[in-house]
């Protein structure tokens, strides 16, 4: 039977700095040397910070933690594009660009504590809490893109989530709705090629992410997620877009996590050390110091004072969350809803008989 093509599509992939720290001039986006450094300076924080809280949960001090480690490009590249008036709608590895964004160290600590305070964000930092059911927080973010749409406000909202969450009813439900109607929203999927202990191979047939977004019209892109200036780059691109009032995007950063899923996972059940040590080679962090030594604009005098620097920090952030206590019983019932049903009501007042044992 004669056929008529009627439409074809590509997915691009961006690169533009190698695991050497070299770049591609031609592809280099408009960022000073000074931005660039600061970027650095937030990913060893978070990296840190990451390696902190993983010995605090080892202490038995906090709860279950998510390690971030080896995605702190995919995350801070995106973030760096918001101004302040824009909203960010996290997943649960963001710690680098959360900690570039304003968000105190103290709060992650109260959060895997299990203390709601942690999760109360100043309405400056335009910041939802994190979302830990996967896929969930896509349908908030094109709400909120929705709302300033229809308030003529020239923002836009970024959200994130793993490879995993394409596999939620949530992320076609939010990406059909936000291409139907052109909301400022921008989709960033950091693709660690495993939902838990679920590879890639076996989330998805398709190729790529990215071409997901084809299907509700929406431009879609794949970059290097271990190469800050491409997600920059991209991110850049998919925020001009949308305050222009073109729609949404969806990004694609390929990355991998270089720890557990969790800290109550055990990656070595499901992964060979080769894997993840071809991986290593890859660190984004390790990459943004090549390129920065290249240019001489970084020391190993200028990386003692940061670790030291970065320490100080994360252990007075300790000390400020610790210092707060146990939090009051009520907030583990009253933040559900605007006001308690009857089930929640009847489940804190039997709690209350063991309050303080």
């Amino acid at each position: 039977m004669p056929r008529k093509k009627i439409a074809e599509f590509s997915i691009d992939y961006l690169q533009v700095m190698d695991e050497g720290g070299v770049v591609d001039q031609s592809l280099m986006p408009n960022i000073s040397d000074a931005q660039i450094t600061e970027f650095y300076r937030y990913m060893v924080l978070g990296r840190v910070f990451d390696e902190k809280l993983f010995s605090l949960q080892r202490q038995g001090r906090i709860g279950t933690f998510p390690q971030a480690k080896g995605q702190e490009a995919a995350n801070l590249g995106a973030i760096a594009c918001l101004k302040k008036d824009d909203w960010l709608v996290p997943s649960y590895r963001e710690y680098a660009g959360l900690l570039y964004r304003g968000v105190p160290l103290s709060r992650f600590i109260l959060v895997f504590s299990g203390d709601e305070r942690g999760n109360s964000h100043p309405e400056t930092y335009r910041c939802l809490p994190y979302c830990i059911p996967i896929g969930s927080q896509l349908p908030h973010a094109v709400g909120i893109a929705l709302g300033m749409k229809l308030k003529k406000e020239k923002n836009v909202a970024l959200v994130f989530m793993g490879d995993g969450a394409t596999s939620e009813g949530d992320f076609h439900e939010a990406l059909n709705f936000a291409g139907v109607f052109k909301v400022p929203c921008i989709f960033v999927c950091q693709n660690n090629q495993y939902a838990i202990s679920t590879p890639i191979s076996k989330q998805t047939s398709s190729q790529t992410i990215a071409q997901k977004g084809i299907a509700y019209g929406i431009p879609s892109i794949k970059v290097d997620g271990n190469d800050i200036f491409a997600v920059y780059a991209a991110a850049q691109e998919a925020v001009s877009r949308a305050r222009e009032g073109n729609g949404p995007s969806l990004i694609e950063a390929f990355t991998y996590r270089l720890c557990d899923h969790t800290t109550s996972d055990d990656s070595k059940k499901y992964r060979s050390q080769e894997e993840i040590a071809q991986w290593e080679v890859k660190n984004p962090i390790a990459r943004l110091r090549k390129f920065l030594e290249s240019k001489k604009i970084w020391t190993e005098a200028q990386e003692a004072k940061l670790l030291e620097e970065c320490s100080i920090k994360i252990e007075s952030a300790i000390k400020e969350a610790e210092d707060l206590g146990i939090p009051p019983l009520d907030h583990m019932f009253g933040y559900m809803y605007q006001e308690m049903d009857q089930q929640l009501n009847e489940q804190f007042h039997y709690s209350k008989k063991f309050e303080g044992k």
